[in-house]
């Protein structure tokens, strides 16, 4: 029987999250997280609407808040959640967008319940057999390992692209049965970053449906991602815009667009520029309307608290995964 070194930190892979919520028409919330105001207002949010959370952490978050306190600090949430905050909701810790099989053993080794290869960035073949490496390595943890077909265009920390390549329907079912992979990131048209896409909030592109519905077609009832699914929300570029920031033509994807994205085979979706976002505009506006204030935890909580009720609002109106935990 496989070893899940993460049940220590009291935590949960991502396979039965996603058979649950391809059954229920509803997709997992994948929150990034930095620091400590991130993760409470994650997992208050995610207990206060009852709905189940992965928790992710990037390359970049690895480096700037050292992987063993990580790791504590994601035991530290579940032990909140259950204990605190009385909630039983399924908590999954993931690696988001590891580029290399190193990265991905590691991640494993410390207890992450799940993480992802992205080998997007290699010719199709090496990128069947780096992600193939990294699911026979996890699978001795029985952690969960998504891959990635198609490039999204747009920065998110060490991961850049200039230009977006869509994912192509022909090479999934290949992709899938050969690498093993629990769960498929694909591109259709989202993007990383603040910036997705040059034109107006109103004038946004729809995305690809076509592309999903046939990928769901070839490969029916296997778990979807969606990485770059951030909305951008005005409310706070205006805000930051309004407390000295320069934020112009930053435009996300439409809620709506994303809620008929949940209801498909999507049965994950990635927001990490929302959460930062919403940060950034309440603590301009808390110096700029308190500039003698140095205790952070005077902008901090605030902050954190501003972005616990966007959580709770995307799990509700657009991921339909509050009460689902």
């Amino acid at each position: 029987m496989a070893e899940r070194l993460y049940e220590e930190l009291g935590l949960v892979n991502t396979r039965e999250m996603f058979k649950k919520a391809m059954a229920g028409g509803y997709a997992i919330p994948a929150y990034n997280f930095n620091n400590l105001e991130q993760l409470q207002a994650i997992i208050g949010g995610c207990a206060e609407s009852n709905s189940p959370v992965i928790l992710q952490v990037s390359s970049g978050a690895r480096k700037y808040a050292n992987q063993t306190l990580l790791r504590y600090m994601a035991k530290g949430a579940v032990e909140m959640c259950r204990q605190d905050l009385k909630s039983n909701i399924p908590i999954a810790l993931h690696l988001d967008h590891g580029d290399t099989f190193d990265i991905c053993k590691s991640c494993i080794d410390y207890g992450f319940s799940s993480v992802m290869i992205d080998g997007s960035h290699h010719p199709y073949e090496k990128n069947i057999e780096v992600t193939a490496q990294v699911v026979e390595y996890a699978r001795k943890y029985d952690v969960s390992v998504e891959g990635e077909l198609g490039v999204l265009a747009g920065i998110e920390d060490d991961v850049q692209a200039e230009h977006s390549h869509y994912t192509d329907p022909n090479q999934v079912q290949d992709f899938v049965k050969k690498t093993g992979v629990d769960s498929l990131a694909i591109s259709i048209g989202t993007s990383h970053g603040a910036y997705k896409f040059k034109c107006a909030p109103g004038d946004v592109p729809p995305l690809r449906f076509d592309i999903l519905e046939e990928i769901e077609k070839l490969i029916p009832g296997f778990p979807i991602v969606l990485h770059g699914a951030s909305s951008v929300v005005q409310e706070y570029v205006a805000m930051i815009n309004k407390y000295g920031g320069k934020m112009e033509n930053a435009v996300g994807v439409p809620e709506d667009q994303l809620r008929r994205a949940a209801k498909s085979a999507v049965c994950k979706i990635n927001i990490d520029s929302d959460g930062r976002l919403v940060v950034t505009a309440i603590i301009r506006k808390v110096l700029a309307e308190n500039p003698s204030e140095f205790d952070p935890r005077k902008y901090l909580g605030p902050a954190r608290d501003e972005l616990k009720k966007l959580i709770i609002a995307k799990n509700t109106n657009v991921l339909g995964s509050a009460g689902q935990g």
